[in-house]
């Protein structure tokens, strides 16, 4: 696959960042409640906090969208995120509750583009968990059960039946979901904030966030935020106040590439008639997607932690996208000439246990992570959710699933840059023995 002449972006592969940025705070600012983070949970939750008369105020570092909001992949899940397995092990009692939370998170997202009418280019097509070999079609099976035991609604089947690419071996679809725009669903929220009551300064970094005279004092470098209660909602940046809870979540950069336009006729070789979204089950996923212009958005497979703050603005490292066109070529060698077009990256944050989770830190601070790869969808329900909390003083069943009542976290053992090159080496390995290069040929030659 080519990569000589890719497009390194420094915000986002899927749309160009908005002109008509609102101003910063200048001065002091007072409300009754201050939303930290423009992002797709944060816009959620000042919205929905003025839609139910509250005197809100967000603030923005850059430009509400600007962060992960905007660089996923597109893919709407409706099913929890993380090693399905593992959480099943860990936290059985837990996992109809993830389930629902998943699902009513998904049907959220869509009825909020239908009701504000935000052109992202969704389809409501479901999302494969896909299998690249006989052994991750045992996984595939096996996470189905637990699943479907959950209560969640997935169908399992060969790679025809699914309409995936006939390189895969097969896979499980979550019925629920499908894929979309993000950039484009990103500013479309953006759009319907910025029309609602609340007060919303971008270009403004908080840089602390103190209690003072029984009120949260937020410190920007145009002046002062000062509110009765905050919510945090800066997803991996979070880390950059003491306010903040420890090990609250890791900070991970993640890449997404896109092909050049590719041929239709190509395209349809590959049997892909469902269109649906694509995550591989390695330890660490591969995801691929299709688009609306002809071309396949593809990416993760190597985790890179940050390890200080505040967080670096960066673009992808070259050798990066040079591994993950290698992983597009193996997947799909009848494409292996294709070129890569652009690329992009982002910070995201994974908690300890891959899960979601929300909390308060006292009676007036709230935050949270719901963002473990399947925050397009979580991470707008949740901050809704935490928004109705607040002005009705009760918690929803599914934001009460997720609640943490002590903001104490363990230490993310394999989340350092050893464990997560351990994992990606335990990945590459298995990819060496378990005939996935085999599969994706024969598939090729039947298809052809």
């Amino acid at each position: 696959m080519r990569t000589d002449g890719v497009t390194y972006e420094s915000f986002s592969g899927w749309v160009d960042a908005p002109t008509d940025l609102r101003p910063a705070v200048d001065g002091d600012v007072t409300c009754q409640v201050a939303v930290i983070g423009g992002g797709i949970g944060g816009m959620s939750t000042a919205l929905r906090l003025a839609q139910r008369g509250q005197d809100v105020v967000l603030v923005e570092a850059e430009f509400c969208g600007h962060g992960s909001s905007s660089r996923n992949a597109g893919q709407l899940a409706g099913a929890p995120g993380g090693d399905l397995q593992l959480l099943n092990l860990l936290s059985r009692k837990k996992m109809p509750g993830m389930m629902r939370l998943a699902e009513n998170a998904a049907h959220h997202v869509e009825d909020f583009i239908a009701k504000h009418d935000i052109d992202c280019e969704y389809e409501a097509t479901g999302n494969a968990f896909a299998a690249v070999s006989r052994g991750q079609m045992g996984r595939v099976r096996r996470v189905a059960k637990i699943v479907t035991r959950a209560g969640g609604h997935v169908e399992v089947g060969t790679a025809a039946e699914l309409g995936i690419p006939r390189g895969f071996v097969g896979g499980m679809r979550e019925t629920v979901g499908g894929r979309m725009n993000p950039g484009k669903f990103s500013l479309g929220m953006r759009r319907v904030l910025l029309d609602s009551a609340a007060r919303v300064f971008e270009q403004t970094k908080v840089t602390d966030v103190v209690r003072d005279g029984g009120q949260i004092v937020l410190t920007t470098s145009g002046g002062q935020v000062r509110a009765d209660q905050v919510v945090l909602a800066t997803n991996a940046f979070a880390g950059e106040w003491d306010i903040t809870p420890k090990h609250l979540s890791v900070p991970i950069y993640v890449i997404e590439v896109e092909t050049e336009p590719i041929d239709p006729g190509r395209i349809e070789a590959l049997g892909w008639t469902s269109g649906m979204g694509l995550v591989t089950q390695h330890a660490i996923m591969e995801n691929y997607r299709l688009t609306p212009r002809g071309t396949i958005v593809f990416g993760v497979r190597r985790l890179e932690r940050g390890t200080s703050y505040p967080l670096p603005e960066r673009t992808p490292d070259p050798g990066l996208v040079e591994e993950l066109a290698g992983a597009f070529a193996r997947r799909f060698p009848s494409l292996a000439d294709v070129a890569v077009e652009r690329a992009w990256g982002g910070w995201i944050a994974i908690t300890s246990s891959w899960l979601p989770l929300a909390g308060r830190i006292g009676d007036d601070v709230h935050y949270s992570i719901a963002c473990n790869g399947h925050g397009l969808a979580q991470a707008p329900y949740v901050g809704t959710l935490i928004a109705d909390a607040i002005v009705d003083g009760e918690r929803h069943e599914d934001l009460e699933t997720i609640w943490q009542e002590e903001p104490r976290f363990p230490r993310p053992v394999m989340m350092g840059r050893a464990g997560l090159r351990t994992i990606w080496a335990v990945d590459r390995f298995n990819d060496m023995v378990n005939g996935s290069r085999r599969n994706a040929r024969k598939g090729a030659r039947e298809m052809a």
